[in-house]
């Protein structure tokens, strides 16, 4: 079967800060620098959170700070990455999952829109930087949501099965349960979601809770006539070094920068030039056995059903390559970090915004270096 108006077949299935304290210790002996911790994490420590000016004890570039990244996944989020990454989201250089934590995609959406603001380059939250981002938005980075009944009750799915053919006996591929919901409505990381309401039962309505303050992702389905919105994307960039996508306004104006999990090395995503043939909001998705995916041993072409947990998500923009497209995805927290087989991989909530602006006919470039 092909999806209305057409079904994806995708051959690619499936893809703090820092500082140091010197004090002399009270036998009159140097201490060694401790490093500081960032502050509890609550609604109130994020919408306070500043960037300490360099010297006084908070900045993101020290060497500490660096030799520290690798640990980062260890640490609990800091108030003032979740600040910045709900300031890159509203900006429209998406970091991901927004978590708190200092990752590839927060340092190279920072980047990405440090250039935008003719700055130079950069992964770290400097003073420059910190002002053009609080420039962009003087609302709060956190605020209240109060959970309606249907956030409370679903419908949910009981459980995601991992193999394909499991996937398509289920009559729906929505969420789990709200955690899951809120987390991706919010754009946020499942737990920054639990670490922002310590003890808050998220299947109650009625509850109040802290989300980020982003535009919530919605999931119906635009009307044609609406579409595109503006501004209006007329090319897309696919950059597969530093796994991105931007795109670009008729005037080549930067509009929107997104994290992106594009192929991999047993199937790399094309080269060259293309161009976007449509667009295809939560569509389902149909496995053809020619594809001979791993792990995948049905002989027989199957659906599975639309959903934010489908295998493409809860978008599909068709290339005019055969079988290939920007989709959205099961598994928000991994995009930028792990392989796709092939297509290019947003965030559900990032695949939704660039189909609502991109235009028929865009052109889109792959660039390899």
């Amino acid at each position: 079967m092909i999806p209305k108006p057409w079904r994806p077949v995708c051959v690619a299935l499936l893809a703090s800060c820092l500082a140091a304290h010197g004090a002399a210790a009270r036998t009159g002996k140097g201490r060694k620098a401790e490093t500081a911790q960032p502050p509890a994490l609550t609604a109130e420590a994020v919408n306070a959170a500043t960037l300490a000016e360099p010297g006084a004890g908070r900045t993101e570039g020290t060497k500490s700070e660096k030799a520290r990244r690798a640990k980062s996944s260890d640490e609990r989020p800091d108030p003032l990455i979740v600040k910045a990454q709900v300031l890159l989201d509203r900006a429209r250089f998406y970091p991901g999952a927004i978590d708190g934590r200092k990752g590839d995609n927060y340092r190279h959406a920072l980047s990405a829109f440090a250039v935008a603001q003719g700055l130079p380059a950069g992964e770290d939250l400097t003073p420059e930087i910190w002002d053009k981002l609080q420039a962009t938005s003087d609302k709060p980075a956190v605020t209240d949501y109060t959970l309606s009944e249907a956030d409370a009750v679903g419908p949910y799915v009981e459980r995601i099965p991992p193999k394909m053919e499991e996937q398509a006996e289920l009559k729906s591929m929505g969420y789990t349960n709200p955690r899951e919901m809120l987390a991706e409505r919010f754009h946020m990381s499942r737990d920054l979601v639990s670490a922002l309401n310590p003890g808050k039962p998220l299947d109650k309505a009625g509850t109040t809770i802290a989300v980020a303050a982003v535009d919530p992702m919605g999931t119906d389905k635009p009307k044609g006539k609406d579409l595109p919105q503006e501004p209006k994307v007329e090319r897309i960039e696919v950059d597969k070094t530093s796994r991105d996508v931007r795109a670009y306004s008729a005037d080549g104006k930067l509009v929107a920068y997104y994290p992106a999990s594009i192929g991999s090395a047993e199937k790399p995503a094309p080269s060259g030039e293309t161009k976007v043939k449509g667009v295809a909001f939560d569509p389902d998705y149909t496995y053809n056995p020619k594809y001979a995916f791993k792990g995948v041993k049905a002989q027989h072409k199957f659906i599975i059903q639309s959903g934010p947990n489908n295998p493409v998500g809860l978008v599909w923009i068709d290339l005019a390559i055969p079988s290939y497209g920007i989709h959205g995805t099961p598994e928000p927290e991994k995009v930028g970090k792990t392989e796709s087989h092939g297509c290019i991989r947003l965030t559900n909530w990032n695949a939704r915004d660039l189909a609502a602006h991109v235009t028929r006919g865009a052109k889109v470039s792959f660039k390899d270096d």
